[in-house]
């Protein structure tokens, strides 16, 4: 794969220093040039043209400015926007997303929102401001335990595995529904010590056609697949219907993946006790879009994955990337054109 010159690396997003020293000290061959760029054309022909390693999060370049460019790593899990691109195109050109370097937090979050939705976080919030203490707070505020209840993954990636190793201590039933279920295990990036590696901690597995048997058992279903043509929509009204009553759902995977308007449609007419959600199928979320009125909805303005150790984390598993490149060896989370991810 890599030759035995000098590597050029070019990346457009900055590394702390500890984590630039790491990859500096992989190997003498390997140059980097960093240049913070948003645009294309903020980078010079020139650097552009000896590049062969790319690091970027959003940046396309066109295939005539990298006749060179063997790799690009981008920094984020989600790398949808390049279908369509000519990148693609170059059947030798080795592509890589983030997947796993942001499993942590995303899975914190879900905790806390499975957590929240159960316990009334949100109704507690509003009685708080109204400096109340309703007499009838047994009642109104009598939560859903997570303790004893059944969790539904639909997407059994990094995210997922991570959210399956934290609700191990609340004896949780744990069903996941996943593409490939004659393989379990994870061979992507994983932090040590986190998320499931071997495909152990779930109590059943279901393919992705089985989506809508799996979810009629669930008190909570967390959705964290990637957006790709058989999973745009997947989530829309007659998978949300066939849920439990009074069910809760949180989304955080791709806004598209969920039907925002069946969404609603459960919430206002309470089949589903709650939900929440982090991504939406237009970003930034117009101020006079419905879902800000929503009942009984957590919403967020796509913060999940967010963490001041994720650039550190990142550049922990570029660094593993880097060393299997220069070894030659298969790379951690390589695009799959078949899959759209």
């Amino acid at each position: 794969m890599a030759s035995q010159q000098n590597i050029e690396v070019l990346t457009t997003v900055p590394f702390p220093e500890t984590v630039m020293q790491q990859l500096r000290g992989l190997s003498p061959r390997i140059r980097f040039t960093f240049n913070p760029a948003t645009k294309n054309e903020e980078i010079s022909n020139d650097v552009w043209h000896r590049t062969e390693v790319l690091y970027t999060d959003i940046l396309l370049p066109d295939l005539a400015q990298v006749p060179n460019l063997k790799w690009v790593q981008f920094h984020y899990a989600g790398i949808d926007f390049i279908h369509g691109s000519d990148l693609l195109n170059r059947q030798e050109l080795k592509i890589t997303s983030m997947s796993g370097a942001s499993a942590i937090q995303e899975g914190e979050y879900i905790l806390m929102m499975l957590l929240a939705l159960g316990h009334h976080m949100k109704d507690l919030a509003a009685n708080q401001q109204k400096a109340e203490w309703p007499g009838d707070r047994w009642n109104r505020f009598s939560p859903v335990e997570l303790t004893g209840s059944t969790v539904g993954l639909v997407g059994y990636g990094s995210i997922g595995r991570e959210v399956a190793r934290l609700l191990r201590p609340f004896d949780v039933k744990v069903l996941a529904a996943k593409r490939d279920v004659m393989h379990p295990e994870d061979h992507g990036y994983t932090v040590a010590g986190h998320g499931d590696p071997g495909g152990d901690l779930f109590d059943r597995l279901y393919p992705i056609e089985a989506l809508n048997s799996m979810l009629k058992e669930c008190d909570y279903v967390v959705v964290t697949l990637p957006l790709t043509p058989s999973t745009n929509g997947l989530i829309g009204e007659e998978e949300l219907k066939g849920m439990k009553p009074g069910a809760f759902l949180v989304h955080v995977s791709r806004g598209g993946v969920v039907n925002e308007k069946a969404l609603l449609q459960a919430l206002t007419d309470k089949h589903l006790a709650g939900a929440a959600v982090d991504v939406f199928s237009q970003e930034p979320l117009p101020p006079d879009h419905p879902l800000w009125k929503a009942p009984n909805l957590i919403l967020t303005p796509h913060v999940s994955g967010f963490s001041p150790r994720y650039k550190e984390r990142a550049g922990i598993m570029f660094a593993e990337n880097l060393k299997r490149y220069l070894r030659a060896e298969p790379l951690l989370n390589e695009y799959q054109p078949e899959r759209h991810y």
